[in-house]
């Protein structure tokens, strides 16, 4: 996906402001609660709903816990986030910080699903949200921290609370190796 001209610098900028106004510096692990309770946006677990819809949790949480992460429920101008608690504390974490990063764009609301019933998405705002609620997970500054201290992935995953998947996507995204193994180099030519 193309983002439109300075949307990272500004993703990046927005994540490092959000995450002083929580207290956090760069190296910090992000703790996604603590994040929507700054917005005031409740989570509300899937599971939660067992005894109204039972059926329906245990399709998304048993049978087919794919198709279903999370989603921003509108009550007028009220954001309520719904989420898959049967996931992954680390996908929990992205599933959480990535709904609050569609409120911290001001991502407008709009209907889940199109006339003939399908799911019907902005993918720009998708991925600007993706880019964003990641960023404030694994800022740039902790994705180089991880490649530099050859940190191994599980382990790097484990300190900030997120999954693989997300820390590679991090370490890839900002160049972190590359950005890395340049500085190496420059350092050796000084030396």
């Amino acid at each position: 996906m193309a983002f439109r001209r300075g949307f990272k610098r500004e993703a990046h900028e927005l994540a490092a402001e959000v995450r002083g106004d929580l207290g956090l510096g760069p190296l910090d692990r992000l703790e996604p609660p603590l994040l929507l309770e700054s917005l005031a946006i409740p989570a509300i677990p899937l599971s939660d709903h067992t005894g109204l819809i039972p059926d329906a949790v245990a399709q998304l949480s048993v049978v087919d816990p794919g198709a279903f992460s999370a989603a921003t429920v509108f009550c007028g101008t009220r954001r309520v986030i719904v989420y898959n608690d049967a996931h992954h504390p680390g996908r929990q974490s992205s599933d959480l910080t990535h709904e609050a990063a569609h409120a911290l764009l001001h991502h407008a609301p709009a209907p889940a699903f199109d006339p003939v019933g399908c799911r019907h998405l902005d993918q720009d705002q998708e991925d600007e949200a993706r880019f964003l609620g990641a960023a404030l997970l694994v800022t740039e500054k902790a994705a180089m921290n991880v490649v530099r201290r050859r940190l191994p992935e599980r382990e790097a995953a484990a300190r900030y609370g997120v999954t693989p998947k997300l820390l590679r996507y991090r370490i890839n995204i900002t160049g972190a190796r590359n950005r890395v193994a340049r500085a190496g180099r420059r350092h050796a030519i000084r030396a």
